[in-house]
C-alpha cells in the first residue's frame, strides 16, 4: 500500500536528491549570494539558504516516505545501481526499505529544525557561511549513510561526517573545544581505520562490496574466521561511533562544548549511524561472526547502561557542579547501550526494539539539547548547583512553559509507558529474555535483569535533574545571591542594574518559550508522544525488514 502512487523513475530521484541537494547547498553557501537574494543582512541570507536547503531536503523525504510501498518495507525501493569504479567493482547503490526510511526521516528532520533554530540563534563564531556548509554536509553524509547499499561508499559517507563535526565543535563550541573536537576526530578516525581493513577483508573474500547480495548471501561464502575478524575490525569502528562503553569517552567532551545545533545532531544523528552499520552490515553478512560476539556485546552494553547511569547520578548530586549538557550526554551513553544489547539479541524482537530505541533517542535527546541549550542561553550557565541554587522558584516559576516541557522530555527519556522511550527500551528486554538459537540464555536473562536495574537509575537521575532545575533547592528562602551568575533573557542579558533594584522576595522571571523555540521543538514533542502511542508506524516499517534481513534475504 502507498500513500500515493508515484513512479519509481521519479522515487529514485526524489532519494538521489535527498542525498545530493545538501551538499550543492553547501557549495552554494559558500558562493557569492545574487544581488537580488542578499537582502539587508548578508549573514541572514545564508542562515535563510541553510533553511530553504534543509526544508526541501525534509519535503522531498517526506515525499519520499509518502510514496514508499509500506505493503513490501522488507524490499528494496527507490533503488538506483550505477557502476562508478569498475575496476574494484565499486557502484553507486542506493535503496531504502523499512529500516533505512525512518532514519532518513529522523535526519531531514533534525536538521531542518536545526537550521531553523540557528537562523534566529546562530552560535557565537565565525562566518556563518561555513556554519550552513559544514551542517549541510553533515546532512549530505548522514542521509548517505542510511541510503547507500555499497560497502565502499557506506565507509566514504560514514567519514564523511567527521569533518564537518569537528569544525563545528572547534569554531563555534564552548569552553575546551579544541581539546573535545580533537580527542572525538582521533577516537573516530582510529576506529574507522580498523573498519575499513574489516570490510576490505569481506570485498576480497566474498568478491562484492553489494551490500544486498552479501545480505542475501548470508554469510555462506565467508569462513567462519573471517566472519569473526570482519565483525572485530567493523564493530570496533562501528562501537566508537555508537559509543559503547569503554570506548565512549569523547561524548561527553564534544557534547559538553558542541553548541547547541552541534549536539543535537551529534545525538539525534550521528550516534545512530553505528548502530544502523552494526544492523545493516554484521547481523546479515557475518551472523557466526555475530554470534560469537554477541554476548561480549551485550556484557559492554550492560556496563554501558548502568555507568551512564551512574556517572549521571554522580554528576546530579548537590555540589557536584555536574554540567547538565555533559550529563545528558552520558544518558546517551545508558540509552545506546539499551540499543547495542537488543542488536547483541540477534532476534527479531530484540533488533526492533533497537531500532524504535534508536529513533526515540533521537526525538527526546535531541528536544533534551535544544532545551538544555536554551536554559545556559537564559542563564549564562548549564552548571547545575548554579541552575538550582540560584534560581529562585527556578523554571517552573520564572519560565513556566520551559519548565514543563523540560520535565516532560525527562521524563520521556527515563521511558514512561505512553511515551516513545519505552517500547525500545521494553522490546530490547524482552529479546534478552530469549535470545536467539545458540546464544546463552542464562546469561542473556543476567543482562536482562541489569538492563532493567538501569531503568531505575535512569528514573532517579532524571527525576532529580526535574526536581533541581525546575523546582529548586529545597531552602526557606531560595534568592539570587551576589555571587551567582545572573540571569539572561533569551535575547540578551538583563539591562544593567536590574539584579540589584530586585526585592529579595521576588522570583524574578526569564524569557519563556519563544516563537522560533516553539516552532524548532514542538515536532520532536509531538512525535515523542505519537511514537509513544502509536508504535505499529514504526514497528510496521521494521518489522519486516528485520525478518528478513535475519532470515538471509528470505522473506
Amino acid at each position: 500500500m502507498t500513500v500515493i502512487d508515484i513512479s519509481a523513475s521519479v522515487m529514485q530521484f526524489l532519494l538521489a536528491f535527498v542525498v545530493v541537494a545538501p551538499l550543492l547547498g553547501a557549495v552554494a553557501a559558500l558562493l557569492p549570494a545574487p544581488p537580488g537574494l542578499k537582502g539587508k543582512n548578508p549573514d541572514q541570507a545564508v542562515l535563510r539558504h541553510g533553511v530553504t536547503v534543509t526544508g526541501a531536503v525534509l519535503i522531498a523525504t517526506i515525499v519520499l516516505a509518502v510514496g514508499f510501498d509500506h505493503d513490501h518495507p522488507a524490499t528494496m525501493q527507490a533503488t538506483t545501481d550505477i557502476s562508478w569504479i569498475p575496476a574494484l567493482d565499486v557502484r553507486i547503490h542506493l535503496g531504502i526499505d523499512g529500516i533505512s526510511l525512518p532514519l532518513l526521516l529522523l535526519t531531514a528532520l533534525l536538521t531542518f529544525l536545526c537550521a531553523l533554530y540557528s537562523y534566529f540563534k546562530l552560535p557565537a563564531g565565525p562566518s556563518p557561511k561555513a556554519f550552513v556548509a559544514l551542517v549541510l554536509v553533515l546532512e549530505s553524509g548522514t542521509l548517505a549513510t542510511f541510503a547507500v547499499l555499497d560497502l565502499l561508499l557506506f565507509f566514504l559517507a560514514f567519514e564523511m561526517v567527521l569533518i564537518p563535526m569537528y569544525f563545528l565543535i572547534a569554531r563555534w563550541g564552548g569552553g575546551r573545544r579544541q581539546a573535545a573536537a580533537w580527542k572525538f576526530i582521533l577516537y573516530t578516525l582510529l576506529g574507522s581505520v580498523v573498519m575499513l581493513l574489516g570490510i576490505l577483508l569481506i570485498g576480497l573474500k566474498s568478491g562484492t562490496f553489494d551490500m544486498v547480495a552479501l545480505a542475501t548471501d548470508n554469510g555462506r561464502g565467508l569462513t567462519t574466521s573471517v566472519q569473526v575478524i570482519a565483525v572485530l575490525a567493523i564493530g570496533l569502528g562501528l562501537a566508537v561511533k555508537t559509543p559503547m562503553w569503554p570506548l565512549h569517552s569523547w561524548l561527553p567532551d564534544a557534547h559538553t562544548a558542541a553548541p547547541t545545533v552541534g549536539s543535537v545532531l551529534l545525538a539525534g544523528v550521528l550516534l545512530k549511524m553505528g548502530t544502523y552499520g552494526f544492523v545493516r552490515i554484521l547481523l546479515p553478512i557475518a551472523p557466526d561472526g555475530m554470534r560469537t560476539f554477541a554476548p561480549y556485546l551485550a556484557a559492554f552494553a550492560v556496563v554501558g547502561i548502568v555507568y551512564g547511569s551512574l556517572a549521571c547520578l554522580a554528576l546530579a548530586r548537590t555540589g557536584a557542579k555536574g554540567d547538565l549538557k555533559r550529563l545528558i550526554a552520558y544518558s546517551s551513553v545508558g540509552h545506546m547501550g539499551f540499543v547495542l544489547l537488543g542488536i547483541a539479541t540477534m532476534t527479531p524482537t530484540g533488533v526492533n526494539g533497537a531500532l524504535f530505541a534508536n529513533i526515540a533517542h533521537g526525538l527526546i535527546t535531541g528536544l533534551l539539547f535544544f532545551l538544555v541549550g536554551a536554559v545556559k542561553d537564559r542563564y549564562g550557565t548549564a552548571d547545575l548547583d548554579s541552575l538550582a541554587g540560584a534560581t529562585g522558584a527556578a523554571l517552573y516559576g520564572r519560565a513556566p512553559r520551559l519548565g514543563a516541557l523540560l520535565a516532560f522530555a525527562a521524563i520521556a527519556s527515563l521511558g514512561l509507558p505512553g511515551l516513545a522511550g519505552f517500547w525500545g527500551e521494553m522490546l530490547t528486554l524482552f529479546g534478552a529474555y530469549s535470545p536467539a538459537e545458540g546464544l546463552s540464555r542464562p546469561a542473556f536473562r543476567t543482562f536482562m535483569a541489569i538492563g532493567a536495574f538501569g531503568t531505575l537509575l535512569t528514573a532517579a537521575y532524571m527525576l532529580i535533574v526535574v526536581r533541581r532545575v525546575c523546582m529548586g533547592e529545597h531552602t526557606p528562602h531560595s534568592r539570587l545571591s551576589p555571587d551567582d551568575p545572573a540571569p539572561q533573557a533569551a535575547d540578551g542579558p538583563e539591562p544593567s542594574g536590574a539584579a540589584g533594584a530586585r526585592p529579595a522576595a521576588t522570583t524574578p522571571r526569564l524569557a519563556d518559550i519563544q516563537t522560533y523555540e516553539a516552532a524548532a521543538w514542538t515536532p520532536l514533542a509531538a512525535l515523542t508522544v505519537l511514537a509513544g502511542l502509536w508504535p505499529a508506524v514504526l514497528l510496521g516499517l521494521t518489522d519486516p525488514a528485520v525478518q528478513k534481513l535475519l532470515a538471509g534475504g528470505k522473506s
